[in-house]
């Protein structure tokens, strides 16, 4: 069994132009422990920080809930997590009678219902109904993924949290969670139940499918997607076939909504600027 070690290093600083004299967040940035994935460190350090708090939310995320009233100019966050993944073996695909059966409809409704977010372009609808015929919904998702990709352009910097699948599809070009959001419109459309995956990709911007051992390099977080063939299995639309030991899961929900890695609110100038800074470092 092949496996992989990573440690992240994620800083996030809150910049403010004047004084901010209290601020209440949340934090969605430790990896989860599951088959597969085996988080052996986890700490968050923030600076100022007056009390916190930590939960498991309804998606099975970790969050941390914490109140800065310290006043502050700078609101500090470095999450430090070491994670170790390890190949898992794929079951034999399910059929459609299978995936659409009445109690697994029920079961993973949360799935299957659209989002503001996801809700498809009606030439999305129509290009999930061509790949509707395949024999099975593994196949049928997978084809979805690589007609996504290949025609969206990724582009950076040109969204941000807001857009919508239809504003996307209609650009035709976008970031990771954009290709994530669409493609599970298009899944739901068909039946096939789609949950949205926020984590790290820590083979970003080399060019390779992974880090030599010891190597550093900064990256970003990264979004792909899971759909339900009997089980669970990950889609990433951004790179089709990249799926493997370089992707580290933070949670899971019904779009980025549900597994933003920092939210919150604060008393103090209306204007601040958020910076983010990750590091990937290959252990073993």
């Amino acid at each position: 069994m092949s496996t992989r070690r990573h440690r992240i290093v994620h800083r996030t600083t809150m910049h403010y132009d004047r004084e901010v004299t209290a601020s209440h967040n949340e934090l969605r940035m430790i990896p989860v422990d599951e088959p597969g994935q085996t988080t052996l460190e986890a700490r968050v350090r923030v600076k100022p920080l007056t009390w916190s708090n930590g939960y498991v939310d309804h998606w099975g995320t970790h969050v941390m809930s914490l109140e800065s009233r310290t006043p502050h100019r700078e609101l500090e966050i470095e999450a430090t997590s070491t994670v170790e993944r390890s190949d898992t073996p794929e079951g034999e695909p399910a059929g459609w009678d299978a995936v659409r059966a009445e109690r697994v409809q029920d079961r993973l409704s949360e799935f299957l219902a659209q989002t503001a977010r996801t809700a498809p372009h009606e030439e999305v609808m129509a290009l999930a109904e061509e790949v509707a015929t395949a024999a099975t919904p593994r196949e049928a998702a997978r084809s979805f993924g690589d007609r996504i990709q290949g025609t969206l352009a990724y582009e950076r910097g040109i969204t941000g949290w807001q857009p919508t699948a239809q504003a996307v599809w209609e650009a035709r070009r976008g970031v990771c969670q954009d290709f994530a959001h669409l493609t599970l419109g298009g899944l739901r459309h068909i039946d096939i139940p789609a949950r949205y995956v926020a984590g790290y990709r820590t083979a970003e911007d080399t060019g390779e499918s992974g880090l030599a051992r010891g190597a550093s390099i900064a990256g970003r977080n990264h979004a792909w997607l899971e759909f339900w063939d009997g089980e669970w299995l990950p889609l990433d639309p951004t790179d089709v076939g990249s799926v493997g030991l370089d992707l580290v899961v933070i949670g899971r929900g019904r779009d980025y909504d549900d597994v933003s890695p920092f939210r919150g609110m604060y008393v103090g100038p209306e204007r601040s600027e958020l910076s983010i800074d990750i590091t990937y470092t290959r252990v073993g």
